[in-house]
Protein backbone atom coordinates (compact mmCIF):
# COMPACT_ATOMS: atom_id res chain seq x y z
CA UNK A 1 0.00 0.00 0.00
CA UNK A 2 1.45 3.31 -1.12
CA UNK A 3 0.72 6.76 0.28
CA UNK A 4 1.51 10.15 -1.21
CA UNK A 5 1.83 13.22 1.04
CA UNK A 6 1.95 16.87 0.04
CA UNK A 7 3.50 19.22 2.59
CA UNK A 8 4.43 22.27 0.49
CA UNK A 9 1.02 23.92 0.59
CA UNK A 10 0.31 27.56 1.43
CA UNK A 11 -0.40 28.38 5.05
CA UNK A 12 -4.03 29.09 4.25
CA UNK A 13 -4.53 25.43 3.41
CA UNK A 14 -4.30 24.54 7.10
CA UNK A 15 -6.28 27.47 8.43
CA UNK A 16 -9.43 25.42 8.92
CA UNK A 17 -8.57 22.89 11.64
CA UNK A 18 -11.71 23.36 13.72
CA UNK A 19 -14.43 20.82 12.96
CA UNK A 20 -17.20 22.66 11.07
CA UNK A 21 -20.88 22.06 11.65
CA UNK A 22 -21.78 19.29 9.21
CA UNK A 23 -25.14 18.37 7.67
CA UNK A 24 -24.90 15.10 5.79
CA UNK A 25 -26.24 11.84 4.42
CA UNK A 26 -28.51 9.93 6.85
CA UNK A 27 -28.18 12.48 9.62
CA UNK A 28 -25.87 12.60 12.62
CA UNK A 29 -23.00 10.10 12.30
CA UNK A 30 -24.66 8.82 9.10
CA UNK A 31 -26.62 6.53 11.40
CA UNK A 32 -30.15 6.98 10.04
CA UNK A 33 -31.20 8.03 13.58
CA UNK A 34 -32.91 11.43 13.78
CA UNK A 35 -33.03 13.08 17.20
CA UNK A 36 -36.61 14.31 16.93
CA UNK A 37 -39.35 14.25 19.57
CA UNK A 38 -43.09 14.92 19.76
CA UNK A 39 -43.77 13.18 16.44
CA UNK A 40 -47.07 11.64 15.37
CA UNK A 41 -47.55 8.04 16.50
CA UNK A 42 -49.91 7.34 13.61
CA UNK A 43 -50.91 9.04 10.36
CA UNK A 44 -54.22 9.78 8.64
CA UNK A 45 -55.27 7.28 5.95
CA UNK A 46 -53.84 9.45 3.15
CA UNK A 47 -50.67 10.20 5.06
CA UNK A 48 -49.43 13.23 7.00
CA UNK A 49 -50.31 16.71 5.77
CA UNK A 50 -48.23 18.13 2.94
CA UNK A 51 -46.47 21.36 3.95
CA UNK A 52 -44.93 22.03 0.56
CA UNK A 53 -43.78 20.20 -2.56
CA UNK A 54 -41.86 20.93 -5.73
CA UNK A 55 -41.09 19.13 -9.00
CA UNK A 56 -38.01 21.01 -10.20
CA UNK A 57 -35.21 18.57 -9.38
CA UNK A 58 -34.94 16.59 -12.61
CA UNK A 59 -33.65 13.03 -12.52
CA UNK A 60 -32.00 11.73 -9.39
CA UNK A 61 -31.84 9.17 -6.60
CA UNK A 62 -29.84 11.24 -4.11
CA UNK A 63 -31.35 12.18 -0.77
CA UNK A 64 -31.71 15.81 0.27
CA UNK A 65 -29.96 17.31 3.27
CA UNK A 66 -31.88 19.71 5.48
CA UNK A 67 -31.10 22.63 7.82
CA UNK A 68 -33.48 24.83 9.82
CA UNK A 69 -33.82 27.25 6.90
CA UNK A 70 -32.98 25.39 3.71
CA UNK A 71 -33.02 22.09 1.81
CA UNK A 72 -30.23 21.09 -0.58
CA UNK A 73 -30.67 18.46 -3.27
CA UNK A 74 -29.06 17.41 -6.55
CA UNK A 75 -30.61 16.39 -9.84
CA UNK A 76 -29.91 15.95 -13.56
CA UNK A 77 -31.55 18.06 -16.28
CA UNK A 78 -30.50 17.73 -19.94
CA UNK A 79 -27.33 15.76 -18.97
CA UNK A 80 -26.13 18.42 -16.48
CA UNK A 81 -26.06 17.99 -12.72
CA UNK A 82 -27.48 20.77 -10.54
CA UNK A 83 -27.34 21.53 -6.84
CA UNK A 84 -30.58 23.18 -5.70
CA UNK A 85 -31.02 25.41 -2.66
CA UNK A 86 -34.69 25.51 -1.59
CA UNK A 87 -36.24 27.41 1.30
CA UNK A 88 -38.68 25.97 3.82
CA UNK A 89 -41.61 27.16 1.72
CA UNK A 90 -40.44 25.01 -1.19
CA UNK A 91 -39.17 28.01 -3.19
CA UNK A 92 -35.94 27.76 -5.17
CA UNK A 93 -33.22 30.15 -3.98
CA UNK A 94 -30.59 29.17 -6.55
CA UNK A 95 -29.35 26.30 -8.63
CA UNK A 96 -25.73 25.70 -9.66
CA UNK A 97 -24.49 23.25 -12.26
CA UNK A 98 -21.59 21.15 -11.02
CA UNK A 99 -20.92 19.62 -14.45
CA UNK A 100 -22.18 16.62 -16.38
CA UNK A 101 -24.24 13.98 -14.59
CA UNK A 102 -24.66 10.25 -15.11
CA UNK A 103 -26.87 9.30 -18.09
CA UNK A 104 -25.60 5.81 -19.03
CA UNK A 105 -28.05 3.82 -16.91
CA UNK A 106 -30.45 4.88 -14.13
CA UNK A 107 -29.98 8.47 -15.28
CA UNK A 108 -29.63 11.02 -12.51
CA UNK A 109 -27.74 12.19 -9.44
CA UNK A 110 -26.50 9.66 -6.88
CA UNK A 111 -24.69 10.78 -3.72
CA UNK A 112 -26.25 13.28 -1.30
CA UNK A 113 -24.48 16.64 -0.84
CA UNK A 114 -22.51 17.38 2.34
CA UNK A 115 -22.70 20.82 4.01
CA UNK A 116 -19.78 21.95 6.17
CA UNK A 117 -19.91 25.51 7.48
CA UNK A 118 -20.50 27.80 4.52
CA UNK A 119 -19.33 25.29 1.91
CA UNK A 120 -21.24 22.42 0.34
CA UNK A 121 -19.66 19.44 -1.45
CA UNK A 122 -21.14 17.28 -4.19
CA UNK A 123 -19.96 14.24 -6.12
CA UNK A 124 -21.46 13.50 -9.53
CA UNK A 125 -22.00 10.10 -11.09
CA UNK A 126 -19.23 10.86 -13.61
CA UNK A 127 -16.73 11.66 -10.86
CA UNK A 128 -16.82 15.44 -10.52
CA UNK A 129 -16.09 16.71 -7.01
CA UNK A 130 -17.33 20.26 -6.57
CA UNK A 131 -17.15 22.75 -3.69
CA UNK A 132 -19.86 25.43 -3.73
CA UNK A 133 -20.47 28.54 -1.62
CA UNK A 134 -23.72 27.90 0.23
CA UNK A 135 -24.75 31.57 0.30
CA UNK A 136 -24.22 32.49 -3.34
CA UNK A 137 -24.14 29.20 -5.20
CA UNK A 138 -20.73 30.11 -6.68
CA UNK A 139 -18.35 27.26 -7.45
CA UNK A 140 -15.15 27.50 -5.38
CA UNK A 141 -13.18 24.60 -6.87
CA UNK A 142 -13.69 21.29 -8.64
CA UNK A 143 -11.81 18.10 -9.42
CA UNK A 144 -12.62 15.04 -11.47
CA UNK A 145 -11.77 11.63 -10.02
CA UNK A 146 -11.19 10.07 -13.44
CA UNK A 147 -9.04 12.85 -14.89
CA UNK A 148 -7.19 14.14 -11.83
CA UNK A 149 -6.72 10.87 -9.93
CA UNK A 150 -6.88 8.13 -12.60
CA UNK A 151 -10.05 6.78 -11.01
CA UNK A 152 -12.17 3.86 -12.16
CA UNK A 153 -15.90 4.33 -12.62
CA UNK A 154 -18.25 1.71 -11.17
CA UNK A 155 -20.79 0.18 -13.54
CA UNK A 156 -23.57 2.51 -12.37
CA UNK A 157 -21.46 5.61 -11.72
CA UNK A 158 -19.90 7.12 -8.61
CA UNK A 159 -22.37 7.23 -5.72
CA UNK A 160 -20.61 8.96 -2.86
CA UNK A 161 -21.83 11.35 -0.19
CA UNK A 162 -18.51 13.00 0.64
CA UNK A 163 -17.05 13.02 4.16
CA UNK A 164 -15.69 16.18 5.78
CA UNK A 165 -13.21 16.11 8.67
CA UNK A 166 -11.73 19.42 9.88
CA UNK A 167 -9.78 20.80 6.89
CA UNK A 168 -10.18 17.69 4.73
CA UNK A 169 -12.81 16.24 2.40
CA UNK A 170 -12.46 12.60 1.34
CA UNK A 171 -13.40 10.87 -1.92
CA UNK A 172 -12.77 7.45 -3.44
CA UNK A 173 -11.62 7.49 -7.07
CA UNK A 174 -10.65 3.80 -6.99
CA UNK A 175 -7.83 2.37 -9.08
CA UNK A 176 -4.25 1.35 -8.40
CA UNK A 177 -2.69 4.57 -7.09
CA UNK A 178 -5.26 7.07 -5.82
CA UNK A 179 -7.76 4.63 -4.38
CA UNK A 180 -8.85 6.96 -1.58
CA UNK A 181 -7.74 10.58 -1.44
CA UNK A 182 -8.02 13.46 1.02
CA UNK A 183 -8.36 16.97 -0.40
CA UNK A 184 -8.01 20.26 1.40
CA UNK A 185 -11.64 21.25 1.53
CA UNK A 186 -10.95 24.97 1.06
CA UNK A 187 -8.78 24.67 -2.05
CA UNK A 188 -9.19 21.16 -3.51
CA UNK A 189 -5.45 20.52 -3.25
CA UNK A 190 -4.36 16.93 -2.63
CA UNK A 191 -3.42 16.34 1.02
CA UNK A 192 -2.79 12.59 0.86
CA UNK A 193 -3.44 9.63 -1.38
CA UNK A 194 -3.69 5.95 -0.46
CA UNK A 195 -3.57 3.02 -2.89
CA UNK A 196 -5.36 0.69 -0.42
CA UNK A 197 -6.19 -2.58 -2.27
CA UNK A 198 -6.05 -0.98 -5.72
CA UNK A 199 -9.66 -1.90 -6.52
CA UNK A 200 -12.40 0.05 -8.25
CA UNK A 201 -14.79 1.77 -5.82
CA UNK A 202 -18.10 0.34 -4.70
CA UNK A 203 -21.19 2.59 -4.38
CA UNK A 204 -20.35 3.47 -0.82
CA UNK A 205 -20.59 6.65 1.22
CA UNK A 206 -17.79 6.27 3.78
CA UNK A 207 -18.04 6.61 7.54
CA UNK A 208 -15.70 8.53 9.84
CA UNK A 209 -15.28 6.86 13.21
CA UNK A 210 -13.57 8.05 16.40
CA UNK A 211 -12.03 5.29 18.47
CA UNK A 212 -9.80 6.08 21.42
CA UNK A 213 -7.16 8.46 20.00
CA UNK A 214 -7.57 7.55 16.35
CA UNK A 215 -9.88 8.78 13.57
CA UNK A 216 -10.56 6.13 10.94
CA UNK A 217 -12.20 6.50 7.54
CA UNK A 218 -14.16 3.31 6.76
CA UNK A 219 -15.25 2.65 3.17
CA UNK A 220 -16.00 -0.22 0.81
CA UNK A 221 -14.07 -0.80 -2.37
CA UNK A 222 -15.32 -3.48 -4.78
CA UNK A 223 -14.28 -6.47 -2.65
CA UNK A 224 -12.92 -5.08 0.61
CA UNK A 225 -14.03 -3.03 3.58
CA UNK A 226 -11.16 -0.61 4.23
CA UNK A 227 -10.00 1.15 7.38
CA UNK A 228 -7.73 4.14 6.67
CA UNK A 229 -6.14 6.58 9.10
CA UNK A 230 -8.04 9.79 8.38
CA UNK A 231 -5.04 12.08 8.97
CA UNK A 232 -2.29 10.19 7.14
CA UNK A 233 -3.98 7.85 4.65
CA UNK A 234 -2.27 4.77 6.11
CA UNK A 235 -4.37 1.66 5.52
CA UNK A 236 -4.87 0.16 8.98
CA UNK A 237 -6.84 -2.95 8.04
CA UNK A 238 -8.98 -4.55 5.34
CA UNK A 239 -11.80 -7.07 5.44
CA UNK A 240 -12.55 -9.11 2.29
CA UNK A 241 -15.91 -9.87 0.71
CA UNK A 242 -15.46 -13.56 0.02
CA UNK A 243 -18.72 -14.46 -1.72
CA UNK A 244 -17.30 -13.91 -5.23
CA UNK A 245 -14.21 -15.88 -6.23
CA UNK A 246 -11.28 -13.68 -7.41
CA UNK A 247 -11.32 -15.26 -10.89
CA UNK A 248 -15.04 -14.40 -11.26
CA UNK A 249 -14.82 -10.77 -10.19
CA UNK A 250 -15.96 -8.21 -12.75
CA UNK A 251 -17.97 -4.97 -12.71
CA UNK A 252 -21.49 -5.64 -11.52
CA UNK A 253 -20.68 -8.95 -9.84
CA UNK A 254 -20.26 -8.96 -6.07
CA UNK A 255 -19.33 -5.25 -5.84
CA UNK A 256 -22.61 -3.43 -5.12
CA UNK A 257 -21.91 -2.22 -1.57
CA UNK A 258 -23.89 0.97 -1.02
CA UNK A 259 -24.69 1.00 2.70
CA UNK A 260 -22.66 3.14 5.08
CA UNK A 261 -21.38 1.09 8.02
CA UNK A 262 -22.65 1.64 11.56
CA UNK A 263 -20.17 2.09 14.43
CA UNK A 264 -20.97 1.70 18.11
CA UNK A 265 -18.39 1.52 20.89
CA UNK A 266 -15.71 -0.42 19.03
CA UNK A 267 -18.15 -2.49 16.98
CA UNK A 268 -18.78 -2.19 13.24
CA UNK A 269 -22.01 -3.45 11.67
CA UNK A 270 -22.64 -3.58 7.95
CA UNK A 271 -25.04 -4.97 5.38
CA UNK A 272 -23.57 -5.83 1.98
CA UNK A 273 -26.23 -7.73 0.03
CA UNK A 274 -23.88 -8.32 -2.87
CA UNK A 275 -21.06 -9.34 -0.52
CA UNK A 276 -20.91 -11.11 2.83
CA UNK A 277 -24.40 -9.79 3.76
CA UNK A 278 -24.77 -8.93 7.47
CA UNK A 279 -21.54 -8.78 9.49
CA UNK A 280 -20.48 -7.65 12.95
CA UNK A 281 -16.80 -6.77 13.49
CA UNK A 282 -14.84 -5.71 16.55
CA UNK A 283 -12.03 -3.20 16.20
CA UNK A 284 -9.02 -3.44 18.51
CA UNK A 285 -8.02 -0.81 21.07
CA UNK A 286 -5.74 1.23 18.82
CA UNK A 287 -7.89 0.88 15.69
CA UNK A 288 -5.28 -1.05 13.69
CA UNK A 289 -7.00 -4.45 13.42
CA UNK A 290 -10.39 -6.11 13.65
CA UNK A 291 -11.98 -9.51 14.08
CA UNK A 292 -15.30 -10.89 12.94
CA UNK A 293 -17.94 -11.59 15.58
CA UNK A 294 -20.74 -12.98 13.40
CA UNK A 295 -22.06 -13.15 9.84
CA UNK A 296 -25.60 -13.73 8.61
CA UNK A 297 -27.13 -14.16 5.17
CA UNK A 298 -30.45 -12.78 6.45
CA UNK A 299 -29.21 -9.16 6.57
CA UNK A 300 -28.65 -8.76 2.83
CA UNK A 301 -29.76 -5.19 2.16
CA UNK A 302 -28.05 -3.58 -0.86
CA UNK A 303 -28.66 0.16 -0.53
CA UNK A 304 -31.57 0.96 1.80
CA UNK A 305 -29.53 1.57 4.93
CA UNK A 306 -29.67 -0.09 8.33
CA UNK A 307 -30.40 1.39 11.75
CA UNK A 308 -29.40 0.18 15.20
CA UNK A 309 -31.96 0.75 17.93
CA UNK A 310 -31.24 -0.61 21.40
CA UNK A 311 -29.71 -4.00 20.65
CA UNK A 312 -31.25 -4.74 17.26
CA UNK A 313 -30.56 -3.89 13.62
CA UNK A 314 -33.45 -3.04 11.30
CA UNK A 315 -33.45 -3.07 7.49
CA UNK A 316 -35.12 -4.73 4.55
CA UNK A 317 -33.90 -8.08 3.28
CA UNK A 318 -33.28 -8.23 -0.46
CA UNK A 319 -33.64 -12.00 -0.89
CA UNK A 320 -36.65 -12.42 1.38
CA UNK A 321 -38.23 -9.16 0.15
CA UNK A 322 -39.32 -8.21 3.66
CA UNK A 323 -38.46 -5.95 6.57
CA UNK A 324 -36.46 -7.70 9.31
CA UNK A 325 -34.98 -7.34 12.79
CA UNK A 326 -31.55 -8.79 13.68
CA UNK A 327 -30.25 -9.41 17.20
CA UNK A 328 -26.96 -7.53 17.62
CA UNK A 329 -25.51 -10.10 20.00
CA UNK A 330 -26.12 -13.24 17.95
CA UNK A 331 -26.87 -12.11 14.38
CA UNK A 332 -30.12 -14.10 14.45
CA UNK A 333 -33.25 -12.79 12.77
CA UNK A 334 -35.91 -12.15 15.41
CA UNK A 335 -38.86 -10.70 13.47
CA UNK A 336 -40.11 -9.70 10.03
CA UNK A 337 -42.79 -7.78 8.14
CA UNK A 338 -43.87 -8.55 4.58
CA UNK A 339 -43.65 -4.99 3.23
CA UNK A 340 -40.96 -5.40 0.57
CA UNK A 341 -37.61 -3.70 0.05
CA UNK A 342 -36.70 -0.09 0.72
CA UNK A 343 -34.92 2.50 2.87
CA UNK A 344 -35.02 2.71 6.67
CA UNK A 345 -34.58 5.53 9.21
CA UNK A 346 -35.64 5.98 12.86
CA UNK A 347 -37.03 8.79 15.03
CA UNK A 348 -38.96 9.12 18.31
CA UNK A 349 -39.43 5.39 19.00
CA UNK A 350 -40.68 4.49 15.49
CA UNK A 351 -39.16 3.24 12.26
CA UNK A 352 -39.81 4.98 8.94
CA UNK A 353 -39.67 2.77 5.85
CA UNK A 354 -39.77 4.11 2.28
CA UNK A 355 -40.48 1.10 0.06
CA UNK A 356 -39.18 0.80 -3.48
CA UNK A 357 -42.79 0.62 -4.74
CA UNK A 358 -43.52 4.04 -3.26
CA UNK A 359 -45.24 3.14 0.03
CA UNK A 360 -44.08 4.95 3.17
CA UNK A 361 -44.70 2.98 6.37
CA UNK A 362 -44.54 3.88 10.04
CA UNK A 363 -43.41 0.79 12.00
CA UNK A 364 -43.66 0.02 15.69
CA UNK A 365 -41.03 -2.11 17.47
CA UNK A 366 -43.14 -2.92 20.52
CA UNK A 367 -42.45 -5.96 22.71
CA UNK A 368 -45.03 -7.97 20.77
CA UNK A 369 -43.11 -7.56 17.51
CA UNK A 370 -42.85 -5.41 14.39
CA UNK A 371 -46.14 -3.89 13.30
CA UNK A 372 -47.11 -1.43 10.57
CA UNK A 373 -48.87 1.44 12.34
CA UNK A 374 -49.67 3.60 9.29
CA UNK A 375 -48.77 3.85 5.63
CA UNK A 376 -49.48 5.88 2.51
CA UNK A 377 -48.48 5.79 -1.15
CA UNK A 378 -46.34 8.49 -2.75
CA UNK A 379 -47.85 8.93 -6.21
CA UNK A 380 -45.95 11.99 -7.42
CA UNK A 381 -42.48 12.00 -8.92
CA UNK A 382 -40.56 9.97 -11.48
CA UNK A 383 -38.69 6.69 -11.89
CA UNK A 384 -37.46 4.50 -9.03
CA UNK A 385 -38.04 5.13 -5.32
CA UNK A 386 -34.41 4.93 -4.18
CA UNK A 387 -33.80 8.16 -2.22
CA UNK A 388 -33.64 7.84 1.57
CA UNK A 389 -36.13 9.87 3.64
CA UNK A 390 -35.00 12.67 5.97
CA UNK A 391 -36.57 14.07 9.17
CA UNK A 392 -35.88 17.59 10.47
CA UNK A 393 -37.83 19.89 12.80
CA UNK A 394 -40.96 17.79 12.67
CA UNK A 395 -41.03 17.44 8.88
CA UNK A 396 -40.56 14.28 6.82
CA UNK A 397 -38.81 14.92 3.50
CA UNK A 398 -39.38 12.53 0.60
CA UNK A 399 -37.63 12.65 -2.77
CA UNK A 400 -38.88 10.72 -5.81
CA UNK A 401 -37.02 11.71 -8.97
CA UNK A 402 -38.01 15.26 -9.88
CA UNK A 403 -40.28 15.50 -6.82
CA UNK A 404 -39.44 16.69 -3.31
CA UNK A 405 -42.09 17.04 -0.60
CA UNK A 406 -42.15 18.07 3.06
CA UNK A 407 -44.77 16.43 5.31
CA UNK A 408 -45.91 17.50 8.77
CA UNK A 409 -45.22 14.65 11.22
CA UNK A 410 -44.97 16.64 14.47
CA UNK A 411 -47.85 16.65 16.93
CA UNK A 412 -49.40 20.10 16.82
CA UNK A 413 -50.47 21.83 20.04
Amino acid sequence: MKRIFLFALPAIVFACKQQPEVTQWRGENRSGIYQETNLLKSWPEKGPATVWETEILGNGYSSPIVTDEFVYATGEIDSLGYLFKIDQNGQEIWRTSYGEEWTTNFTGSRGAPTLAGNLIYVCSGVGDICCINVETGDKIWSKNMLIDFDGVSPRFGFSQALVVNEDLVYCQPGGKQHNIVALNRMTGELAWSSSCMGERPAYNSPQLIQWNNRTVLVAFSAYHLLGVDAQTGEMLWHHEQTNTKPEEREPGKGDTHANTILFDNGLIYYSAGDGNCGVKLQINEDGTALKQVWETADLDNYMGGIVKVNNKLYASSHRKNQFIAIDCETGAQTDSLKIGRGSTIFADSLLYFYGDKGTISLISMAHDGLKTVSSFKLTKGTKEHFAHPVIHNGLLYLRHGNYLGAYQISRQS
